[in-house]
């Protein structure tokens, strides 16, 4: 058995996952894991990385952000799992997940990272305050890189 598996392997994958319509999909062989999931309640349409902010984005928010490099003490930080594009809406027209200052409960959507055409749900995994938002819509990520900072409400 071999260990690896190649780019039409995991394209077949995929070409699987869209054909049942899977919103999630999860496979380890011989300590090589793939973790594929996309967003389904909706067509997404996201906009590229270099088309300005949709009108519908608080501008408060965005104002707000800070800088990776000046983490909240106190706080929670949820992180990058994947390299991607980083978008706080489900598409150009609504209102993003989540705004600095709200509740949000573990398991909630904060926002959504597009890798290889596939949206990711990105949730939160502790309850409290959304205290800073790192990443402006639509900009690139890297995996493990700062996303939000929460207040946890342990």
């Amino acid at each position: 058995m071999r260990s690896k598996i190649d780019y039409e392997e995991i394209t077949k994958i995929i070409d699987f996952i869209e054909s049942r319509n899977l919103s999630h999909f999860e496979l380890e062989i011989e300590g090589f894991k793939i973790k594929i999931g996309r967003n389904l309640p909706q067509a997404i349409s996201q906009p590229p990385a270099t088309e300005p902010p949709s009108p519908n984005e608080n501008k408060n928010s965005e104002s707000k952000t800070i800088s990776p490099s000046k983490p909240r003490t106190n706080s929670h930080e949820i992180t990058s799992p994947m390299v991607g594009t980083f978008y706080r809406a489900p598409d150009p027209s609504s209102l993003p997940f989540v705004e600095i200052g709200d509740k949000v409960k573990k398991n909630q959507t904060l926002c959504i990272i597009e890798a290889m055409k596939l949206m990711n749900e990105i949730q939160s995994d502790v309850d409290g305050i959304l205290k800073e938002i790192y990443i402006k819509n639509g900009t690139p990520v890297e995996y493990g890189q700062p996303l939000f900072a929460i207040q946890s409400s342990k």
